[in-house]
């Protein structure tokens, strides 16, 4: 299953369930996100052509960040550019979320596991904004 949190046209992320599961190959992000995103499920014997991946220049004017949930369960809070919470989603072990757009933040529910990949280099505090969380009484979930 697939679960894509949008905001006035804005894709802010996209949850990719530990129970997705399908033939082939599918990308779930466009063309233009920084952050590419893919699953893939072949058959065995099936052969990926070996290659490797030209010089190419390409501006990241936005991280965009992958969390794999390891372990644990975690909730997620969405909001957008301007820090006005939105909604709220669970992600369990073996979820994998794409952070695109807006604001966020996380309240670990259990002892939780994750693996982060974004974009570099890192530029310490200039690389985001800060700002505080709402409370698990206010949490909503659609």
């Amino acid at each position: 299953m697939i679960d894509k949190i949008i905001y006035e046209g804005k894709e802010l992320a996209i949850i990719i369930r530990a129970s997705f599961k399908k033939e082939g190959i599918e990308f779930f992000t466009p063309d233009t996100f920084s952050q590419q995103l893919g699953y893939m499920n072949r058959p065995e014997g099936y052969v990926i052509e070996p290659h490797r991946h030209n010089l190419v220049p390409r501006e990241v004017v936005m991280t965009q960040e992958v969390l794999f949930i390891k372990s644990g369960k975690v909730r997620v809070d969405f909001y957008d550019d301007e820090q006005n919470y939105l909604q709220s989603s669970i992600l369990l072990k073996g979820d994998i979320i794409l952070l695109a757009a807006g604001g966020h933040g996380f309240e670990m529910l259990e002892t939780s596991e994750m693996i982060e990949v974004k974009q570099g280099p890192y530029v310490g505090e200039r690389d985001k904004v800060r700002f505080d969380p709402i409370t698990a009484e206010n949490a909503v979930f659609k």
